[in-house]
Order: C-alpha cells, then sequence, then structure tokens
C-alpha cells in the first residue's frame, strides 16, 4: 500500500455583506470572504491538500477564478470533483487535519456541522475529518478581522 500527504493553505479577506461560509456551512457573522466561488477557506484549503498529495495540481488549476462558471459556486463542489479525480486514480482519503485562523466567530460549535457536510461531500465519515480553530491573538490581518486562513493536512492511501 503506498500512502500519500498532502498540505493546503488558503486566506481570504473579510468584508461586511459577505456570507461567512466555512466548511460547507453559513455561519452566523457580519463578514464573509471575498472570492469568485463563496469563498470557503476551508474548503479550497482541503481541495488543495488533497490535490496535492496525488499529485493532481492545485484548485486554482481546476477550478480558475477568471471562469465565470465558478462565480457564487459552493465550494463543496470543488471538493465533489477532487474526490472524483481522487478515486479514478484509485486513491482513498484516510485522514484529513484542519485549522481554521480567525479571531471572530467562534467556529467551534459548528464543528459538528462542518464535519458532516466535508464528509458527505468527500465520501467518508466525520470522524475522518479532524477540525481546529485558532486565533492570531490580535496580531496581523487575521488578528484585526480582516482575514480568515485555513492550514490542511490530508493522508491518502492507494487502493
Amino acid at each position: 500500500m503506498s500512502v500519500r500527504c498532502g498540505i493546503g493553505y488558503d486566506l481570504h479577506r473579510l468584508a461586511k455583506g459577505r456570507k461567512l461560509m466555512v466548511g460547507g456551512i453559513q455561519v452566523p457573522f457580519d463578514k464573509g470572504p471575498v472570492g469568485h466561488s463563496d469563498g470557503d477557506v476551508l474548503a479550497h484549503a482541503m481541495c488543495d491538500a488533497l490535490l496535492g498529495a496525488a499529485g493532481l495540481g492545485d484548485i486554482g488549476k481546476l477550478f480558475p477564478d477568471t471562469d465565470p462558471e465558478w462565480k457564487g459556486a459552493n465550494s463543496l463542489l470543488f471538493l465533489e470533483h477532487a474526490r472524483k479525480l481522487l478515486s479514478e486514480k484509485n486513491f482513498a482519503i484516510d485522514y484529513v487535519d484542519a485549522v481554521v485562523i480567525l479571531e471572530r466567530p467562534k467556529l467551534g460549535p459548528h464543528f459538528p456541522k462542518m464535519r458532516e457536510a466535508l464528509g458527505k461531500a468527500l465520501g467518508i465519515s466525520a470522524e475522518q475529518i479532524s477540525l481546529k480553530a485558532k486565533t492570531n491573538e490580535g496580531v496581523d490581518s487575521v488578528g484585526h478581522g480582516e482575514a480568515i486562513v485555513a492550514h490542511v493536512v490530508a493522508t491518502l492511501s492507494r487502493r
């Protein structure tokens, strides 16, 4: 059996009047990510980690922000497509570990719904997804409430 790891990273500016989409769900807040799609930083970083582990490029290659087809798109569609590509290459998702960095709001209470939504899109159980939240303790653009960041590590095995 062959095991591979991939890492993913994403950052989006936050702006008033946008929905805060994280992990496939809307989190109540007065700001949301600026992006071509729904700006789901967690789904984007997760997609990059999975694609990277399989040697399939990155989210920008598959879903360029210059393509009007992806304007306002639900980022879970990106994960569903990544899952399909992984399957075609005979990769199975073993585990995904993620951290989202955001000053406010608190994300922990939303993790069960996020894990369910992400697991459904990826065809894996919620138990195969670990989510953590951190703040930047008032430092830099994230700490000032101007941005949201996600880091993800994904582990795949070849069937």
